[in-house]
């Protein structure tokens, strides 16, 4: 097994864990962080954590401690889930994106979730359309990513989204 595939395959078993039964809420956003330590599904990120953080605070309204479990297991029980359009780290999504959007799309699909929420700008720009073409419950807002100074901007625009499909 390669390095790649081993990453992969650790991802996918941390993210499997916290899969909800039902999907309420599905957040996509681009890719996992180039550095396997930082994964939104793994428990024991202790720095660079600003997508996890920023959702939780965004969809259960609480600022977590490093303790991810508790709010990992809350976002399951209220149907919250998060993919990756790309399985792996992606130095720049111009190229890899529109290759991984057909899987994407077929991902989303069989998830079933009631509403699809896509995280960064480049995320929107690249998948939006394929995933509203294809039927799915995408909602319309254009969400920065909450790092770089655009913390506050992905809360309102995520609390809009919450809003808008409610």
């Amino acid at each position: 097994m390669t390095t790649a595939s081993t990453a992969r395959e650790r991802r996918r078993r941390a993210a499997e864990r916290y899969r909800p039964d039902v999907i309420d809420l599905l957040l996509v956003v681009e890719a996992p962080p180039s550095a396997l330590d930082r994964y939104f599904y793994f428990e024991d990120v202790l720095t660079h954590d600003s997508l996890f953080r920023h959702v939780v605070r965004g969809v259960l309204g609480e600022t977590p401690t490093r303790d991810k479990a508790p709010y990992l297991d809350e976002m399951r029980e209220r149907g919250v889930f998060l993919v990756n359009v790309s399985e792996d780290p992606i130095a720049t999504w111009h190229d890899v994106l529109p290759r991984c959007l057909p899987a994407q799309v077929r991902t989303c699909a069989a998830l079933r979730p009631r509403r699809i929420v896509l995280i960064g700008a480049g995320t929107y720009d690249h998948a939006y359309d394929a995933l509203r073409e294809a039927g799915l419950p995408v909602v319309d807002v254009r969400l920065p990513y909450p790092g770089s100074g655009q913390q506050r901007r992905f809360l309102e625009g995520l609390a809009l989204a919450l809003a808008v499909s409610d």
